[in-house]
């Protein structure tokens, strides 16, 4: 077996990071639980409002069908409107619902509260190194969105 290297290391940490934050917070709630596509699609309108299908599907990289699947389920769930596009009318806009983003915004707090604590337990030289990598991790992030872009 080969060593683990640098980037197996962070990639299995920040994998670990974000199914431990997903796993604590589907405890904490008493609303049925959305799948973690769900909650992207749900996360994506709330940040590009009328967003098309088809426009979803590519910045999620799913396929239209499979994106088409989960706005009728949110919809049925009450959690998204599917508009029709002004400009092309076989063409859904879609948008959150006051529901949905009641929902997003227990979320987050919950999700905030969590990391919070979590990071108060650690000490001033692990908070400030996470601080510090932050801008790093951001321009990872950019890094992969780009490369899946251009592929």
């Amino acid at each position: 077996m080969e060593p683990v290297t640098f980037a197996d290391e962070l990639a299995d940490t920040l994998v670990g990071v974000q199914r431990l934050i997903r796993r604590r917070l589907r405890g904490g709630t008493s609303m049925p639980r959305l799948r973690g596509a769900e909650v992207e699609l749900l996360r994506l309108v709330e940040g590009r409002p009328g967003i098309g299908i088809s426009e979803a599907a590519k910045e999620l990289y799913l396929a239209g069908n499979s994106v088409s699947t989960l706005v009728n389920q949110l919809v049925g769930a009450g959690y998204l409107i599917r508009g029709t596009d002004p400009a092309d009318r076989r063409a859904a806009r879609l948008l959150l619902t006051p529901a949905a983003e009641a929902r997003l915004g227990e979320w987050r707090q919950r999700r905030t509260a969590l990391v919070r604590r979590q990071v108060s337990r650690l000490d001033d030289a692990d908070r400030e190194a996470l601080r510090a990598a932050l801008p790093a991790l951001r321009k990872l992030a950019r890094n992969l969105s780009e490369e899946t872009e251009e592929t």
